[in-house]
């Protein structure tokens, strides 16, 4: 990353992270998200849960809704109430919530978070989330620069699907 790839602030509207942070960048939204995660489905659970008021609540609800995060689905037998579920895209957001908690652990609170994430298969608390090369590899900011899509090496068969 220590080559510069200057952007003029009028292209920023093309980037992916303002458009990321629209969808997502508040604190409720994360909130509500980490509650999803948890098996919490229905407006009372969220609010109870989370003691966020009504109204703020169905404001960051209808928002996740709008940006394809969560679903809603009235149930069968009380089309009145509803449930909200994480869509595939929402589910995505799992590796960006875990990289924020142990953002948080390491330099916010300074204290592994309660309860602990673990692995299912065997209850070993999971991996730090790493940014990886594409061979695997483990990489750190000094491996990383900006390069515009012209530039990026591509596999042969990448490239001759391209011509």
């Amino acid at each position: 990353m220590t080559e510069k790839l200057r952007e003029p602030l009028r292209d920023l509207a093309e980037c992916s992270l303002p458009a990321a942070l629209e969808a997502m960048g508040e604190r409720w939204s994360f909130l509500i998200l980490r509650a999803a995660f948890n098996g919490l489905q229905h407006f009372e659970e969220f609010q109870s849960e989370l003691g966020i008021a009504r109204n703020i609540l169905a404001n960051r609800l209808g928002r996740l809704v709008e940006h394809e995060i969560l679903e809603r689905h009235a149930l069968p037998a009380d089309r009145r109430k509803i449930e909200y579920r994480l869509t595939d895209k929402g589910m995505a957001l799992l590796p960006t919530m875990i990289a924020l908690r142990q953002w948080g652990e390491r330099w916010e609170t300074g204290m592994p978070a309660s309860p602990v994430l673990v692995d299912a298969r065997d209850r070993r608390p999971i991996a730090t989330i790493q940014v990886h090369a594409h061979d695997g590899r483990v990489l750190t900011k000094h491996d990383l620069l900006w390069s515009l899509p012209e530039d990026v090496a591509r596999d042969e068969e990448q490239a001759q699907a391209a011509e």
